[in-house]
C-alpha cells in the first residue's frame, strides 16, 4: 500500500531545491493528495480489500500517568486521535458501523504511508474509547518544515537588546515582572526558512529538540488536515476536521506537557503549562506581567498575540480610567454648584412650574421637581469635565493604535512572524474544491481555483444578501423596543409617583422615565443574547460558503461579518437614544407619531444624557456578567461532571492523553470570540464615553480579570489548542481604527445634541444679559424658566383633551421642553431665536471639536512611526546576518566541493603521468 511513499518525499524535497514559487504550493499539495489517494480503497462494499490496510501499533497502558512517549519511552506523541470502538457499540446499525470502522482504517493506514507513526491504546476507564498516538519521525517533520516554510535556528543572536526606558525604577518594576529563576528567559536566535538540502546550516545541537513541541504538532496537524479517507464519485475526502465532525473520530488534539496543579514527575519534562499556571493564569498573579515568551511558545504566536494586545490594552486603560474618574470626581464634587439643578428641586421654581403631559392617555400634568434626583444625577456627567474628557480620549484612542503598532512590530521581530503572509499555506478545504483550471497572470502557468469570476461574485452576493438581512433583523428588533418604550411609559405613568415629597426610596427615585430606560435596557440586552447565539451560526455558514484561500482569510471575513452584525446589535440601542430620542417630537399641540399610533417618546426634562449612561452601565454590566458565565462556570461545570461519572466508575491512574480528553474543546473560532468580546467593549469605551466617564475603569477592571480568566480556563479547562502562526491581529486592526474616526464623531454629536452644555453656554454667554435676559452679570439663573417653552391648554387635540382633568387642578398652560415661542406670539409655536442660535453653536462645536481632534489624531499618526527605528535596524541587521551566514556556508560546502574535485582530479592526472616518467 505505501509503495509511493518514497515518491513523495522526493516530491517534497525537489520542489524546495528548485525554489519554485510559494503559489505552487496549491499544485504540490494536490500531488501529495494525489499519491495519498492511491492507497485508498474506492468504495467501502469490498471486505476483501481489508488486509491492506496498515494498521497503528497496539499497546497497553504503561501505569505512567505524566508519559509524553509511546510505551518504548523514544517516540514523542505529538497528536492525539480519539475515537469509539464500533464494534463495542450497542446502538448504532452494524452496516454504519462498518462503514465508519473502513474510512477510518483507511485514513489511518494513508497517515502510516505519508511517514507517522501511530500507537493504539484502549482507554483505562471506558474500554469503548481507543486513543491513537500519533508521532512524527525526523524525515517526516524535515519534510513538511520545508513545505510550510518554517523558520528555525540558525545561530544564537548576539545582537545587544536595547535597555529598558524605566531602567532607573528596576526596584519598583520588578515587583511586577515574572521571576526569571522560574520561567527563564527564551534564548533568541537568527531563523530562516528550513530547507534540507541545507540542514547543516542551522543549529541542530540534538534532533529531539530542535523541533518543540508547538512546531511538532503545527506539523501533524497540517498533515492530519489533509490526508484523504474516502474517493468516490471522483471526489476526495480528507482532512482530521471532516472526521470529527461527522463522528468517525470524537477528538483529536495535542497533549498537555503535565498536570496544571504540580510538576511532571518526569525529569525531562519542562513543565510548562503548569509554570503557566502558576505564574500566569493563578489569581495571586494577577499583577505580574504575562510570560509571552512562554505563552507563544506552549501555545503559538496566534494566542500568543491575542494576549500581548490584550495585555496592552489594558495597560493603556489605565491612563485613560484615571483621567475618567477625575473627570467624574470634578462633577460630582460640583453637583452643588449646579445651578439649574438647584431651580428644578427648588419647591419655589420646579415645585411651580406644571408640565405638559408625555403621553395621549393616562398621562397627567406633572410638576418639574419630582426630576430633582434624576437632574442632580445628570450634574455630575454633563460637566465641562466631560467635554475635557472627550476630547481627551479622541487623542487617547490615537496615541493606543499607534503605540500598539509599534509593539506589534516588534513581536514580529522577536516572533519570526515578518514574512509570515508569504509563507502561509491555503486551507484544505479550499484545496478540495481547486477543479477550474486558468493561466495565472504573472507565471504564465496553469493553476487551479475553486471557481470561476462569476461563480465568485455570485457567492459574494448571496453572502452580502444574507448579512443585510440580519442587519434589517437586528433594526426591526430595535424598532420592537422603541414601540414598548412607548407603550409601557403610559403604563408606568399610570402607576408610579408623581410627587417629590414621598419618604419611600423606591417612588423617589423610579421615576416613569427611569422604570421605561431600565427595562427596555434589561429586554434589549436580552434580545441582544438571543440573536449573537442564532447568528453566530449563520455568519459561519456564510463565510464557509464564501470559501477564503487561507485561515487568515476566513478569519478576517468571518470577523467584518460578525462586528458589522455585533455592531448594529449592541450600539442601535445606544445610537436611538443619543442621537433620535426626543429630538423629533413636535409639540403639545402637534405631536410627531410612531405608526401613527405611539406617540414619540420625550427625553426628561434634564435631556437623554443619563439615560445613555444607564443603557451604557447595563449593557456593559451585564455583558461582562453574562460572559464571565459563559467562559468560566460553564466549562467548570462540564469538567466537573465529567469528572464525577469517570471518577464514579474507576478509581485506576489515568494517562495524560486521557485526561487531556476529559477537558473541554476550545474550538478553532474561540480565539475569535475573546477577540470579539473585547471589541465590542473597546467601542463603548469609545464611542459614547462623553457620556459615561467611568466607562474605562470599568473596563479596566474587567480586563485585569479577563486575562487571568482566559489564562485560567486555557492552561485548566480546555485543552491544548494547535498552535498557529499569526503575524499581527488581523482585521481587528481596521476595525479599531475605524472605530476610533466614528468615535471623534459620536462623542461630539452627543455634548452638542444629547447633553445641555452647548444650551447652557448659548444662555449664559447670549441669554443672560441684555439684549435678550434681565441679568446684569453673566448667569445661569433663570435658564431652566427659559428653556421651558409655554403651551395653552386649549390648544390641545381631541386625541389629548382627556388629559386636562387632573389632581393638580386646572390649567390654562403648561410647559414644554423646546425653544419656541409663546401663544399669542405672531409666530406662535414657532422656534425662537434661541432656538436657532442653539443650533448654530452646536454646528459650530461640532466642526471645531472634529477639525481640532482629527488635525491631532493624523500629527500623531504622522510622529510616529509603526516601526521603530530600532525595530527597523535588527530586522535588516538579522537579514543582513543570515544572508552572509547561508552565503558563507554555502562558499564553504563549494570550496569544499573544488577541493575533493581538485584533488581527485590531481590524483588522475599523477596516474596518468606516472608510466610516461617511468
Amino acid at each position: 500500500m505505501c509503495r509511493h511513499h518514497a515518491k513523495h518525499f522526493t516530491c517534497h524535497s525537489s520542489f524546495h531545491l528548485q525554489k519554485k514559487p510559494a503559489r505552487k504550493c496549491c499544485s504540490l499539495h494536490s500531488s501529495v493528495l494525489g499519491n495519498l489517494e492511491q492507497t485508498i480503497v474506492p468504495t467501502f462494499g469490498n471486505l476483501e480489500s481489508q488486509h491492506n490496510f496498515r494498521t497503528p501499533e497496539t499497546a497497553e497502558f504503561n501505569g505512567k500517568s505524566d508519559a509524553l512517549y509511546f510505551n518504548d519511552g523514544q517516540r514523542r506523541i505529538d497528536f492525539v486521535l480519539v475515537y469509539e470502538d464500533e464494534r463495542r457499540k450497542e446502538t448504532n446499525k452494524k452496516g454504519s458501523n462498518v462503514k465508519q470502522r473502513r474510512k477510518r482504517q483507511a485514513y489511518e493506514s494513508n497517515l502510516i504511508c505519508d511517514g507517522l507513526k501511530l500507537e493504539a491504546t484502549r482507554s483505562v476507564v471506558d474500554d469503548k474509547l481507543v486513543f491513537v498516538k500519533v508521532h512524527a519521525p525526523w524525515e517526516v517533520l524535515c519534510t513538511y518544515a520545508e513545505i510550510m516554510h518554517i523558520k528555525l535556528p540558525l545561530k544564537p543572536n548576539d545582537l545587544k537588546t536595547r535597555s529598558s526606558a524605566f531602567g532607573n525604577f528596576n526596584w519598583f518594576t520588578k515587583f511586577f515582572q515574572v521571576d526569571e529563576n522560574i520561567i527563564k528567559p527564551e534564548q533568541e536566535f537568527f531563523t530562516a526558512p528550513f530547507e534540507k538540502n541545507r540542514m547543516n546550516d542551522f543549529y541542530i545541537q540534538d534532533r529531539d529538540t530542535f523541533f518543540n513541541p508547538a512546531t511538532r504538532s503545527r506539523i501533524v496537524y497540517f498533515i492530519l488536515s489533509r490526508v484523504s479517507y474516502e474517493v468516490k464519485d471522483n471526489v476526495k475526502k480528507f482532512g482530521i476536521n471532516r472526521l470529527v465532525n461527522s463522528g468517525i473520530y470524537k477528538a483529536a488534539f495535542p497533549l498537555h506537557d503535565c498536570h496544571f496543579s504540580w510538576p511532571s514527575q518526569d525529569v525531562s519534562c519542562p513543565n510548562e503549562r503548569y509554570l503557566l499556571y502558576r505564574e500566569w493564569a493563578h489569581p495571586r498573579s494577577f499583577y505580574k506581567k504575562q510570560p509571552l515568551d512562554l505563552i507563544r511558545k506552549y501555545y503559538g504566536e496566534k494566542i500568543g498575540i491575542y494576549f500581548a494586545w490584550l495585555g496592552y490594552y489594558t495597560k493603556m486603560l489605565l491612563l485613560a480610567a484615571v483621567v475618567g474618574v477625575a473627570c467624574f470626581l470634578y462633577g460630582y464634587i460640583n453637583q452643588d454648584n449646579c445651578t439649574w439643578s438647584k431651580e428644578v428641586c427648588d419647591p419655589r421654581i420646579g415645585g411651580e412650574i406644571i408640565m405638559c403631559p408625555q403621553c395621549d392617555k393616562g398621562c397627567p400634568f406633572w410638576r418639574l421637581n419630582i426630576t430633582c434626583e434624576s437632574s442632580k444625577k445628570l450634574c455630575i456627567f454633563d460637566s465641562f469635565g466631560t467635554l475635557v474628557f472627550a476630547v481627551f480620549m479622541g487623542i487617547w484612542v490615537t496615541l493606543f493604535l499607534e503605540f500598539w503598532k509599534r509593539r506589534q512590530a516588534e513581536l514580529e521581530y522577536e516572533w519570526d512572524t515578518v514574512e509570515l503572509q508569504q509563507e502561509e499555506q491555503p486551507r484544505p478545504e479550499y484545496e478540495a474544491r481547486c477543479t477550474h483550471v486558468v493561466i495565472n497572470e504573472i507565471t504564465q502557468e496553469e493553476e487551479r481555483i475553486p471557481f470561476t469570476a462569476f461563480g465568485k461574485c455570485i457567492r459574494m452576493t448571496v453572502c452580502a444578501s444574507a448579512v443585510l438581512f440580519w442587519v434589517l433583523l437586528i433594526i426591526a428588533s430595535v424598532i420592537g423596543i422603541i414601540v414598548y418604550r412607548l407603550s409601557v411609559f403610559i403604563v408606568f405613568y399610570a402607576k408610579l409617583p408623581k410627587a417629590s415629597n414621598t419618604t419611600d426610596p423606591i417612588q423617589k427615585y423610579l421615576t416613569p422615565q427611569t422604570a421605561t430606560t431600565i427595562t427596555a435596557s434589561i429586554i434589549s440586552f436580552i434580545i441582544i443574547v438571543i440573536l449573537n447565539m442564532m447568528y453566530e451560526k449563520v455568519a459561519i455558514m456564510i463565510t464557509n460558503f464564501e470559501l477564503p484561500r487561507t485561515q487568515t482569510d476566513y478569519e478576517n471575513s468571518l470577523t467584518m461579518k460578525m462586528f458589522l452584525f455585533q455592531f448594529v446589535n449592541y450600539y442601535s440601542s445606544c445610537f436611538y437614544i443619543a442621537f433620535f430620542k426626543g429630538k423629533f417630537v413636535g409639540y403639545p399641540g402637534d405631536p410627531v407619531y410612531w405608526l401613527g399610533k405611539y406617540r414619540n417618546e420625550e427625553c426628561d426634562p434634564g435631556g437623554c444624557l443619563f439615560e445613555l449612561t444607564t443603557q451604557l452601565t447595563i449593557i456593559m454590566g451585564g455583558k461582562s456578567i453574562w460572559n464571565n458565565i459563559l467562559e468560566v462556570v460553564f466549562p467548570w461545570v462540564m469538567n466537573i461532571c465529567r469528572l464525577y461519572f469517570t471518577a464514579s466508575s474507576t478509581e485506576k491512574k489515568t494517562p495524560r492523553w486521557e485526561q487531556d480528553y476529559h477537558l473541554q474543546l476550545m474550538g478553532k473560532l474561540g480565539l475569535f470570540y475573546e477577540y470579539l468580546e473585547m471589541i465590542i467593549q473597546f467601542g463603548f469605551v469609545t464611542l459614547f464615553v462623553a457620556s459615561f466617564p467611568l466607562a474605562p475603569l470599568l473596563a479596566l477592571v474587567n480586563n485585569i480579570l479577563e486575562i487571568r480568566v482566559d489564562a485560567w480556563k486555557m492552561t485548566t479547562q480546555y485543552r491544548r489548542m494547535v498552535p498557529e502562526k499569526a503575524q499581527d491581529i488581523g482585521a481587528w486592526q481596521p476595525i479599531m481604527q475605524g472605530i476610533a474616526i466614528l468615535a471623534v464623531v459620536t462623542n461630539a454629536m452627543i455634548i452638542a445634541f444629547t447633553s445641555d452644555m452647548i444650551p447652557r453656554l448659548v444662555y449664559y454667554w447670549s441669554f443672560s444679559v441684555p439684549p435678550y435676559g434681565n441679568h446684569t452679570d453673566y448667569t445661569m439663573k433663570g435658564y431652566i424658566n427659559n428653556t421651558l417653552s409655554i403651551f395653552n391648554t386649549s390648544d390641545f387635540t381631541e386625541r389629548s383633551r382627556e388629559n386636562l382633568d387632573s389632581d393638580l387642578g386646572d390649567h390654562t398652560t403648561c410647559r414644554y421642553r423646546d425653544f419656541r415661542y409663546p401663544p399669542g406670539h405672531p409666530q406662535q409655536y414657532k422656534h425662537n431665536i434661541y432656538y436657532w442660535h442653539v443650533i448654530a453653536a452646536k454646528l459650530a462645536f461640532i466642526i471645531v471639536m472634529e477639525h481640532l481632534i482629527y488635525s491631532v489624531k493624523f500629527f500623531i499618526s504622522y510622529a510616529i512611526p509603526d516601526v521603530s527605528k530600532s525595530t527597523k535596524s535588527k530586522i535588516k541587521r538579522e537579514k543582513y546576518l543570515t544572508q552572509k551566514l547561508l552565503h558563507e556556508n554555502h562558499l564553504k560546502d563549494m570550496t569544499k566541493s573544488f577541493g575533493v574535485i581538485a584533488e581527485r582530479m590531481g590524483e588522475v592526472i599523477d596516474n596518468n603521468l606516472r608510466p610516461k616518467v617511468e
